[in-house]
């Protein structure tokens, strides 16, 4: 008996031992390098992101699989992962150390990644994804036994059905899975600074034969004006966390359960009575529509995604009295509110989102419809444009439209008109149209602005477009004061509840790519 004792007091050393070992990350100089440069290392990253003693860490003990030789170099195998929580709800996190050979890829720490996913899509949490990586391990994946060994063996690693909402941020240098996972994630937020993008500099640069610049390879104005990849970009480490936590707070924890409803913000709806002032007296002069939803929605709820991607519209969850809500705002202060390619792109991504996890829509419409020309043509408007009509058709969660100004063409059925929404109302000053009168009265009558006869025609092809003759036939629900347009949001949300779902929608774009 007491040989046993001793040997379990040994065998507890041992324990202690490889733990403090696998906590050691890359060593000490690795974590001092980092320091200096002002960079969270994993574990710091894990402990600001989640509540305080609410980490419990799978697959500490892990190390390369391959080689025998790496195993002492490559403590909990580059990733970290477990299960945690934030702000009282329970998530699957999955931290990678890049003191760890670069966080690569390998057969062992997919395995942990693995799991804490399977289990936060079976058990209804959240999955956060923290990347910062070199791609595939090599010389692990060289060779069909490291290919058989790394790739293809788990079907779900990047299947997507939106059982529950997956986060992920890029801080740092994120090649190979750290790409892939932001770009399957519903929310993807990049520290400046950093590169996302499939392979890394040195790798491309021997594939093309010419040296490649990182900001042009992957970095965050790229992914902000061009890709629409990443939907937010912050300075520091901390800002990404704390951009994880807020999205996290507008999401419920899996796609068979409403969002949460939170205390109204103290001041919300305060400036109400003025809001009529956002909206300019004449109807080509153009305007910030923020200004409108923030007005509109609780006081500091305004989480905006994608702001300098598809400017011309713009989306962000907010809160409605506590409630999420999904916000689709044209903006027609880029390209006078026109709807290109970019803009269809983002505004299908978000209607997907909100659709997938129960949160209500509401359209703010001031477009005169979809950008024309060859360019849209090259960049294939008409598809952008269908994929954004047909995800209009599959809503099921409430969705509700405000005509601010124009509506003009197909663009007025996209944003939610007719029965594309559950109620159309619209603010006196709204028009809604095929096209511009100004446009219509040149192909019609043959005459533009400044010619003769051109105020005749115009006023001929003006007739009927004003809000109440479409009021008069019932093709909206209301026409109603800017000022009544919070109040009557918060009630007719109320009235659209899904009572006897509790909430929850029918999901039918669920599967819908989260980048395409």
């Amino acid at each position: 008996m007491a040989e046993d004792l001793t040997n379990l007091d040994g065998l507890t050393a041992e324990l202690e031992a490889r733990r403090a070992k696998a906590r050691g990350m890359g060593g000490p100089q690795k974590l001092e390098r980092r320091r200096k440069a002002g960079m969270m290392n994993a574990r710091e990253r894990v402990d600001y992101l989640v509540d305080k003693g609410s980490f419990i860490e799978t697959g500490l003990l892990g190390t390369s699989g391959v080689f025998l030789e790496d195993r002492d170099k490559t403590p909990a195998d580059g990733k970290i992962t477990g299960f945690a929580k934030i702000d009282g709800r329970d998530v699957a996190v999955a931290v990678n150390d890049f003191t760890v050979m670069g966080s690569s890829t390998s057969a062992t720490n997919s395995k942990k990644v693995g799991h804490i996913r399977r289990i936060g899509t079976d058990r209804g949490m959240p999955c956060v994804y923290i990347g910062e990586s070199t791609g595939a391990r090599l010389p692990d994946a060289m060779g069909s036994k490291g290919m058989g060994a790394l790739l293809g063996t788990d079907i779900t690693q990047f299947q997507r059905m939106r059982d529950t909402p997956w986060c992920a941020a890029a801080l740092g240098p994120s090649f190979g899975s750290s790409a892939w996972l932001a770009c399957c994630s519903d929310f993807a937020v990049m520290r400046k600074g950093s590169t996302m993008a499939v392979s890394s500099p040195r790798l491309i640069s021997m594939a093309i034969g010419q040296e490649v610049d990182l900001e042009e390879l992957g970095g965050w104005r790229l992914h902000a004006d061009t890709t629409g990849l990443v939907d937010m970009f912050v300075d520091t480490d901390e800002e990404a966390l704390d951009a994880v936590k807020t999205f996290l707070g507008y999401m419920p924890s899996h796609n068979m359960e409403a969002p949460p409803v939170r205390a109204v913000t103290p001041g919300s709806g305060e400036d109400m009575p003025n809001i009529g002032k956002y909206l300019p007296a004449k109807r080509n002069q153009v305007y910030d529509v923020r200004k409108i939803v923030k007005a509109i929605v609780d006081k500091d709820s305004f989480f905006e995604l994608k702001a300098r991607f598809g400017r011309p519209v713009v989306t962000a969850l907010c809160r409605l009295d506590g409630r999420s809500v999904g916000i689709i705002a044209n903006n027609p202060q880029h390209k006078g509110g026109a709807l290109d390619t970019d803009a269809c792109e983002k505004s299908v991504d978000f209607t997907v989102m909100c659709d997938s996890f129960n949160i209500p829509i509401v359209t703010l419409v001031d477009t005169p419809g979809f950008v024309i020309g060859t360019e849209a043509e090259r960049r294939r408007a008409p598809g952008k444009i269908m994929n954004f009509m047909n995800a209009t058709t599959l809503v099921t969660v409430p969705k509700l439209s405000v005509i601010l100004r124009k509506s003009y063409g197909r663009a007025y059925v996209a944003m939610g008109g007719g029965r594309h929404s559950d109620e159309v109302v619209a603010w006196p000053t709204a028009e809604i149209s095929f096209m511009d009168p100004r446009f219509a009265t040149k192909i019609v009558h043959g005459v533009g602005p400044g010619e003769e006869g051109f105020e005749d025609a115009y006023a001929k092809t003006q007739k009927d477009t004003q809000i109440w003759d479409i009021a008069s036939i019932y093709g909206l629900q209301d026409v109603i004061r800017p000022e009544e347009t919070r109040a009557y949001l918060i009630r007719m949300l109320e009235v659209y509840r899904l009572r006897k779902t509790n909430g929850v929608g029918k999901h039918l774009m669920r599967t819908w790519p989260t980048s395409y």
